[in-house]
C-alpha cells in the first residue's frame, strides 16, 4: 500500500516506557488462550474479572528502535485515514464523528476495560474509546494462523477495531451489551449476536478501505487479498481447527472464515455504511 501524508495525534505509544508484566491473574492462561487473536469486541467482562489477585513485575524503560518508530508513524497514518474517512461518512449521514485513540503497548498495559495483555490480541475498549494494539500479534498471525502479514494487514486489523468504535458511537455496542447482561438469551443466542457484531466490524473495515482508496488511491495490487487472508485466518472455524482439531459452529463468536471474507468484501464493494446490517441478516 502507498503511504499518505496524513498523520494523527491520537496515537499514544506506551512502548519503551517501562511498566509491568501481570502474573497470577484471576482467569488464568486457559481462558486467555480461548480469546486469543479474536480481533475485537468488548473485552471488559474478561479484562475486569482478571484483575483480582494480579501482581506486576516492573520493566526498565528503553529507547524505541528505528523500526518501532516507523511502525508508530504508520499507525499514525492509518489512524488519520480512519478519522478522515469516518468523519466524511458520518457527516454524509447526518451524524457527528468523534475520533478514537490508538494505544501501542508491549506485553501489558492498563485500559478503561481493565488490564490489557498482548495475548488478547488487538481490541477496542468502549469505556475509554481506545484501540489497544501490541504489534507482536502480527508475528503470531503469520506464524500460528498462516496469514501473510503486510502493511495492509495491519491497516485491516486497525480498521476492524475502528469499526467497533463506529458501532459504539451509533449505539450498537450498548444494545449488544444490554443483551449480554439481560439474562434473556441463551449462550448460543449470545454467540450469534457476537458473530453479527464482529462481522459488522469487518463490513465497516471494507467500507473504510473503499472510501479511503477513493480519496487517497492508496491501495496497491495484493492489498485487498492480504486483508481477506487475515480475515480468513482469524475465522472461528480456522482457529478451532488449529487449536482443538474440530469445529463447533454453535460456539462461534466472530464468524467463519467465509463469513469474514464475505462481509469485508460487501463493505468494500458497496462503500456504504447503510448496507451493513448484519443483525437482520444473521439473526432471522
Amino acid at each position: 500500500m502507498k503511504w499518505t501524508d496524513d498523520r494523527s495525534g491520537n496515537v499514544e505509544d506506551r512502548r519503551g516506557l517501562g511498566g509491568g508484566a501481570v502474573v497470577g491473574g484471576g482467569l488464568g492462561t486457559l481462558i486467555i488462550a480461548a480469546i486469543v487473536f479474536f480481533l475485537g469486541g468488548d473485552p471488559s467482562s474478561i479484562l475486569n474479572s482478571g484483575n483480582a489477585g494480579s501482581n506486576s513485575i516492573g520493566t526498565e524503560q528503553r529507547d524505541l528502535s528505528p523500526d518501532e518508530l516507523k511502525i508508530r508513524e504508520f499507525v499514525q497514518m492509518i489512524t488519520a485515514e480512519n478519522e478522515e474517512t469516518w468523519t466524511k461518512v458520518f457527516t454524509e449521514n447526518g451524524m457527528q464523528y468523534s475520533p478514537a485513540k490508538v494505544v501501542l503497548f508491549e506485553s501489558v498495559t492498563e485500559s478503561g476495560c481493565g488490564t490489557a495483555q498482548s495475548a488478547m490480541g488487538p481490541f477496542y475498549c468502549p469505556a475509554d474509546r481506545k484501540v489497544y494494539m501490541d504489534m507482536s500479534f502480527f508475528k503470531e498471525l503469520q506464524s500460528r494462523f498462516g496469514a501473510k502479514v503486510t502493511e495492509f494487514t495491519i491497516a485491516y486489523v486497525m480498521a476492524h477495531e475502528m469499526g467497533h468504535h463506529v458501532q459504539n458511537l451509533v449505539g450498537v455496542l450498548e444494545e449488544t451489551n444490554k443483551a449480554r447482561t439481560s439474562g434473556n438469551y441463551s449462550e448460543a443466542q449470545l454467540n450469534k449476536i457476537s458473530v453479527a457484531t464482529e462481522l459488522q466490524a469487518d463490513y465497516y473495515a471494507g467500507v473504510w478501505a473503499k472510501q479511503t482508496d477513493s480519496r487517497e488511491h492508496f491501495l496497491e495490487p495484493g492489498d485487498i487479498d492480504a486483508a481477506i487472508e487475515a480475515a480468513e485466518a482469524v475465522g472461528d472455524d480456522n482457529i478451532q481447527k488449529r487449536s482443538q482439531g474440530y469445529v463447533n459452529q454453535e460456539s462461534f463468536t466472530h464468524g467463519s472464515s467465509a463469513q469474514r471474507k464475505e462481509w469485508f468484501m460487501k463493505g468494500y464493494n458497496t462503500g456504504d455504511i447503510r448496507q451493513g446490517d448484519t443483525f437482520n441478516q444473521l439473526l432471522k
